[in-house]
């Protein structure tokens, strides 16, 4: 709701791109966590949307309506998601609503993910039971539980961390863009290997195999609902480049002697 924000979104209650924040959060060990969180469009229409998003992830949270159960577009996500290997966690959302029915759109969860072919792996999910609109998530619809730590905790015990490499050559591939009046074109993408750094010389690799030297000249995390100003970025961080003004979806940054195919 809150990143719906474009005024066709709100119109017809989809989302058409793809937005990202982050959130630190201290676990159940005292370990300080950052989580990136990046929603997605559901509708095949928005395919190559879809895809550059999930790439970016290390698995999948499936937001189902406690009352609705899976929603047609959540076909084509789900799908995708499994074809990159990417762990879910199934969310029942609105689960105070007097009409909601958890266990059976749970089943109907798990059919889905039956009939879409999952592995055991994926068939083995976790389950939360929320409500978006009251701030709290369970493992059980009959806890007490009042705020969101059950989903958080679940996230990082369930989902693996990026496996990134600070030592290789800097690999940054771009999949989105953002745009500003005072700075112009703002690249948005995930480092995959390396670190990016403010004012660093880097390669940009152009689909038509040349590439073009630049610098950084700004760099920013997410932090939240916005972006925060950092000197650099180190490998599985999401983040925001200004400086690089023929920049496009699809483009890789790379080191500028070393340049590496973008895992994929």
């Amino acid at each position: 709701l809150i990143l719906d924000n474009n005024p066709l979104e709100r119109e017809r209650g989809i989302t058409i791109l793809a937005k990202n924040v982050a959130m630190t959060y201290l676990d159940s060990k005292g370990v300080t966590r950052k989580i990136n969180i990046i929603d997605t469009p559901g509708h095949a229409d928005f395919g190559g949307e879809v895809e550059r998003v999930l790439k970016m992830a290390d698995g999948v949270l499936l937001l189902v309506d406690a009352f609705e159960g899976p929603m047609p577009q959540t076909r084509f996500v789900l799908k995708k998601a499994f074809h990159y290997h990417l762990k879910p966690i199934v969310v029942i959302n609105k689960i105070d609503k007097t009409d909601a029915r958890p266990d059976e759109v749970l089943n109907e969860v798990f059919d889905l993910f039956v009939e879409l072919e999952a592995g055991d792996d994926a068939l083995d999910f976790p389950v939360i039971y929320a409500s978006g609109r009251d701030g709290f998530a369970r493992l059980d619809p009959a806890d007490a539980s009042m705020d969101m730590r059950p989903l958080l905790e679940t996230i990082v015990t369930k989902i693996k961390g990026p496996v990134a490499d600070l030592e290789k050559p800097l690999q940054l591939q771009i999949t989105n863009i953002d745009y500003s009046e005072y700075v112009g074109r703002i690249g948005i993408g995930r480092v995959f290997n390396g670190l990016i750094r403010k004012d660093q010389q880097v390669a940009l690799l152009k689909r038509n195999g040349k590439n073009e030297k630049h610098k950084i000249v700004d760099l920013y995390l997410f932090a939240g609902l916005g972006r925060a100003k950092t000197e650099h970025a180190e490998a599985g961080d999401i983040c925001a480049v200004v400086g690089i003004e023929d920049v496009d979806i699809g483009d890789p940054i790379a080191d500028l002697e070393k340049h590496e195919a973008i895992p994929l």
